[in-house]
């Protein structure tokens, strides 16, 4: 059985991302997890900030900020980064996160995450507590350790966080792949013949070393 609730935020779970926001001597990070995407191309994303936040003026005043993926190993300045203000401490230096140039924006991305998104605002939309900064994704900037050796970006490997009605979590087991529903059963055959035929080459070429009856 089901019950009713009230209208909330129960779409769950979200990303709970890094923001940097500002530039030069003047540069912030906080946490947000009201941030998605809107639009393929151009590539569009947004975060909702509230007005009352140190970062809200810096973001009106710039018009740009930069979404920065978190991993597992990160998730102390993730939460620390939601919960304290940037008018009273250096979250930066307190954290010990190291910052980089922008490609494309002048403000930095965070060097510890392997991803790095360039925004640039192109509207900002007041909803009620939050207001709506919608954005460009201008540039991409990604780790080079995450690509494999055919050049493919493994994201899966990167151990990102998500976040689900107040706690965070590390990503579960791949489940399947985007399509696999409407997939021909004659290329499901063909690839699981294709597995079972690169794994008996394996056994095949499997170096054998034999023991050797020397008492060297």
């Amino acid at each position: 059985m089901k019950i009713t609730w009230k209208a909330g935020t129960l779409l769950y779970p979200l990303p709970p991302v890094m923001v940097t926001v500002g530039n030069g001597d003047d540069v912030n990070v906080l946490t947000i997890a009201w941030t998605g995407i809107l639009n393929t191309n151009p590539a569009m994303t947004y975060i909702s900030v509230r007005k009352e936040r140190y970062s809200y003026e810096m973001l009106k005043k710039n018009k740009e900020f930069v979404i920065n993926l978190p991993t597992v190993e990160l998730l102390n300045a993730v939460d620390f980064c939601g919960v304290r203000s940037g008018e009273k401490i250096n979250k930066i230096q307190e954290l010990g996160l190291e910052l980089e140039d922008g490609d494309k924006i002048a403000t930095p991305s965070i060097k510890n995450s392997p991803v790095n998104l360039e925004c640039v605002v192109k509207s900002v939309t007041s909803l009620g507590s939050h207001d709506m900064f919608t954005a460009e994704i201008v540039s991409c900037r990604i780790d080079d350790k995450l690509l494999d050796e055919n050049g493919v970006f493994r994201l899966d490997k990167a151990n990102l966080l998500a976040y689900c009605h107040g706690y965070y979590y590390s990503l579960g087991k791949k489940l399947g792949k985007f399509g696999f529903s409407v997939e021909k059963d004659k290329t499901k055959k063909k690839k699981e013949k294709e597995k079972r035929a690169l794994s008996n080459l394996n056994k095949v070429y499997k170096p054998k070393f034999k023991k050797s009856n020397s008492k060297k």
